[in-house]
Parts: C-alpha cells; sequence; structure tokens
C-alpha cells in the first residue's frame, strides 16, 4: 500500500475540476494508494466513488469541519478547489499537516496577507498550464510552483444515443459548446450572437450548448425562437455529443485550460477557441484548430465558417487533435502527481 493521500474538494457541483479529482484518485487506487476524500455533504463528487478500494470518504459542511476532518489522519492533504485552501492551511497550522494546491484558474489571487500565507504556506502549488503559472509567479515569485496539465477523461459514446442524435441533426453542421453555462467564464452568450448572424445564409449550421449553470435562464431568453440554437441541460453522456459535434467551440473569456478540449480532442474534433488562459497551450492555429481574440463575435463566426466550407480541412484538423490527445492521458497526469507527492514527502522525513 503507499499513501496515504487525503484530496479535499469542497464544491457543490461536478464540472471539470471535479472530473480531474476523479481521474487522479482513481489512477491511483489502480496503483494501490490508500486515500481519503473530504467533500460537501450532498456533493456530487462524493458519491462518485462506491467502487474504489483503500478510499474513504468523509462529507463535510464547511471549512472548520473540513480543516478539522483534515488533522484527525496524519496525510498529505491535496487541494483541488478554490476555498479549500484555507481549510488545508488551517489544520496545516493545528495539526501540522502538509498540503499541496492545484490552481484550476488564471485569476489573480487576492492580495492580501491571509491568501499570500495560505499559498506560501503549502508545500507545492501546481498549476494546469503555463497561463496559470505565470499568473502565480506574477503573485509572488517565491510560490513553489510546478505544471501538471489535467487528462482527458476518455469520455465514451454510447452507440444508441449517438445514433438518434445523428437522426436528430441529420444534414446539419454542428457547432458544439459543453460547460457550464456561465457566460463570463465560458461566453457562450458570444456563440448564440453568431447563430443570430448566420441563420439566415447558413441554414445547416445547428449550434449546441451542453451544460447547465446560472445563466441558463438569460441564455434561454437570448436564443429564443433561434431553431439553430439548442441547450441541452445537463448531460451526463458528454461523449455521445462531442462524437457526433462536426466543431467544437470555447470561446472563453477566461480559462485555465479547458479540460473539456482534451476530449474533444480524443474524439478527434477540430476546435475554435478563443486565445486566452491556457486554451493556446492546446490549440495551435492552422494546425488543430482555429484561435480567435476572446469577446469578439466577427471571428469567432469567421473561423466557424472557415471550417464549414472545407471539410478536407477540418477533417484534417481533427486527425491532428487526436494525435496531440495521447499527450493528456490521465496515466500520464498521475504520474506526474505521484512524483510530486514523493518529493514532498521525503522533504518532511529529511
Amino acid at each position: 500500500m503507499r499513501g496515504p493521500i487525503t484530496h479535499l474538494n469542497l464544491s457543490k457541483s461536478y464540472r471539470g475540476g471535479e472530473r480531474q479529482t476523479e481521474l487522479l484518485i482513481r489512477g491511483l487506487a489502480e496503483r494501490g494508494y490508500v486515500q481519503r476524500l473530504i467533500a460537501r455533504t450532498g456533493a456530487p463528487l462524493a458519491e462518485r466513488f462506491p467502487d474504489v478500494p483503500d478510499l474513504e470518504t468523509e462529507a463535510v459542511s464547511g471549512l472548520f469541519a473540513a480543516a478539522r476532518a483534515c488533522g484527525r489522519v496524519p496525510a498529505l492533504v491535496h487541494v483541488h478547489e478554490g476555498r479549500a485552501p484555507i481549510a488545508a492551511c488551517l489544520a496545516q497550522l493545528r495539526y501540522g499537516t502538509p498540503y499541496v494546491i492545484t490552481r484550476r484558474v488564471p485569476r489573480q489571487l487576492k492580495r492580501n496577507p491571509f491568501t499570500r500565507q495560505i499559498y506560501r504556506r503549502a508545500s507545492r502549488v501546481v498549476a494546469i498550464s503555463q497561463a496559470v503559472a505565470s499568473e502565480l509567479a506574477a503573485y509572488d515569485p517565491s510560490l513553489r510552483v510546478g505544471i501538471i496539465p489535467s487528462a482527458l477523461a476518455h469520455l465514451q459514446s454510447r452507440r444508441e444515443t449517438v445514433a438518434a442524435l445523428r437522426d436528430r441533426y441529420a444534414g446539419r453542421f454542428v457547432v458544439g459548446l459543453v460547460g457550464a453555462l456561465v457566460t463570463r467564464h465560458k461566453g457562450q452568450d458570444l456563440l448564440v450572437e453568431v447563430a443570430r448572424r448566420v441563420a439566415r445564409e447558413h441554414p445547416d449550421l445547428q449550434f449546441v450548448l451542453v451544460g447547465d449553470g446560472e445563466d441558463e435562464a438569460a441564455l434561454r431568453a437570448q436564443s429564443r425562437g433561434f431553431s439553430n440554437v439548442e441547450l441541452t441541460g445537463f448531460v451526463d453522456d458528454v461523449g455521445s455529443y462531442l462524437e457526433v459535434f462536426d466543431v467544437v467551440t470555447l470561446p472563453s473569456r477566461e480559462e485555465g485550460l479547458g479540460s473539456v478540449l482534451l476530449d474533444a480532442m480524443d474524439h478527434g474534433k477540430a476546435i475554435v477557441g478563443a486565445r486566452v488562459g491556457g486554451i493556446p497551450e492546446l490549440v495551435t492555429e492552422g494546425e488543430n484548430g482555429l484561435l480567435v481574440a476572446p469577446g469578439s463575435v466577427d471571428e469567432l463566426e469567421r473561423a466557424i465558417l472557415t471550417l464549414h466550407q472545407d471539410p478536407v480541412r477540418l477533417a484534417a484538423m481533427g486527425e491532428r487533435s487526436r494525435a496531440r490527445a495521447g499527450l493528456y492521458t490521465p496515466a500520464r497526469m498521475v504520474e506526474r502527481y505521484i512524483e510530486l507527492y514523493r518529493s514532498v514527502q521525503e522533504e518532511g522525513r529529511a
């Protein structure tokens, strides 16, 4: 047995960061690690591991309960989401428990002494992209920052679902976006505006937004009357949708990396993404997709129409995406975290 490792993720929802947490937990379990998961009471993440051996899951109600839970079992704590570093730092101060933080967003941290100390006391801070690492270095050059990219999830498609979706979108060129419906982050409103612009001249274009979130009502209102826009709501079977999309878009206004793009690449899809955050680390202009200025509806429209009108180029980009996806497997991510854990634990024994 190896470990133990305590994972701390207090998100109320299950989105990209939680999927990455799950991939890591499952990968470590396959390698014989003893693990704990401290999750928020009632959160979807806490219910996803009945089949994982040597994993104890503890549900907590808030930060102080999480800090106490971290201290009950001597183990390295791995923090996976935004507010949880507070609990890890409290546990470190009270019990001496070491912790590492994975930072997934490029937003600058709060410039107050408390937040700065939380990050300085971490044994390591992991950035999921160079964009996030650069932001952390600018925030505090003394932080011990490393880069471990997110991993694709090998999202499987279901034959029956794919067949039904192909029937639904028969004769259409499907432009897909998968992500939480939070427009200040993911930019779905920009895609809906593109749909409005092209509806008359390109009636075969179909825009499909997969996900739910705080801006769902606003997006439904924005797209009302547009037969070329579909909002699916939350979908568990994302792989089937990726399989039928002709092109995957991510016109984000900010993005740490865009892990859904890894899954799109794994399905052999060309990508139209914003030139922001970590997206250009996955998408090379003209190779496996096209990059557009963040917030530019004009560039987003032009890029989508370019690929719509050039199926040979579209297919070639998709194949290059599939090849590049092999650099971002869960196994590679897990091995890099194991190396990091060993380094931190060896320092603790020195």
